[in-house]
């Protein structure tokens, strides 16, 4: 059993713009509308990485600065897992696509972000941080894999820890081998102890798997958008955080591992 206090939140999605902004929705308090969401630009990078920095870096930027504004720890006193299902697909097909003419010609900003732990290399300029990172990859298991690793990073080197969990839409013609119909990221500042402002108390155990399903969103439009993302795998989640109520989730992965959260407000 693994016990770790979740302290701040960050998110971005199409109709979820931000945490603050979503937790209405995410109460069910007002509808789920969804729009597109607005091209970001990092705060925290310096001008040289920010004109590399691609669509999906700026995603994990737009969901860490978010959790980040609302949080009472330093970023560079923080471990750090990055999760993503497959990395940055627009970067991946312009290379494939170099690879094919006859120069073979890739561009050095490309290699460079195509590798990846490209976002952490990011996060750790722009926050000066020199504690231990993990980028990871499970297919449709990211947030499952994703949160054990940081919580298990938490509680064995008794540091806080970032967890941001994010993909973005393959561009043509990967997306007919990789459907992601939407983008999601979303980012978890996890503490082995729980402080002042402490949101939740979240307790990992994993459970026989016979029985065991993963947890669906709370409305229609909402689950939706879980099943179009492997990042919004995160939405039960998130849900219970927001209602400010205990509750259960599970989550089953695909070699049939299950794990029941159990989530307590601290207030």
């Amino acid at each position: 059993m693994l016990r770790i206090y979740i302290e701040s939140i960050g998110l971005a999605a199409p109709g979820l713009p931000s945490w603050s902004e979503s937790q209405a929705v995410l109460r069910a308090e007002a509808p789920y509308s969804e729009f597109e969401l607005e091209k970001y630009k990092p705060e925290q990078l310096p001008p040289n990485e920010r004109r590399r920095a691609t669509e999906l870096v700026r995603m994990v930027f737009r969901v860490c600065e978010d959790m980040m504004n609302n949080s009472q720890i330093g970023m560079a006193e923080c471990a750090s897992v990055f999760a993503s299902s497959g990395g940055d697909y627009p970067i991946i097909d312009q290379i494939c696509k170099a690879l094919c003419e006859p120069e073979r010609q890739v561009s050095p900003t490309q290699f460079h972000n195509s590798v990846h732990n490209s976002a952490a290399g990011y996060w750790s300029i722009a926050t000066e941080s020199q504690l231990p990172s993990t980028s990871i990859s499970a297919y449709d298991d990211t947030f499952f894999a994703g949160l054990l690793e940081a919580a298990s990073l938490c509680c064995s080197e008794n540091l806080p820890c970032i967890l941001a969990i994010y993909d973005i839409k393959p561009p043509v013609p990967l997306n007919g081998k990789r459907k992601i119909d939407a983008e999601f990221g979303a980012a978890f500042l996890l503490s082995p102890q729980k402080k002042p402002h402490s949101l939740v108390e979240v307790t990992l155990e994993r459970m026989a798997s016979a029985n065991a399903i993963n947890t669906p969103a709370s409305t229609a439009a909402l689950e939706k958008l879980r099943l179009a993302n492997p990042a919004a795998r995160t939405l039960p989640l998130l849900e219970l955080i927001a209602s400010g109520k205990p509750g259960t989730m599970t989550m089953l992965s695909a070699n049939h591992v299950a794990l029941q959260i159990d989530v307590l407000p601290c207030n």
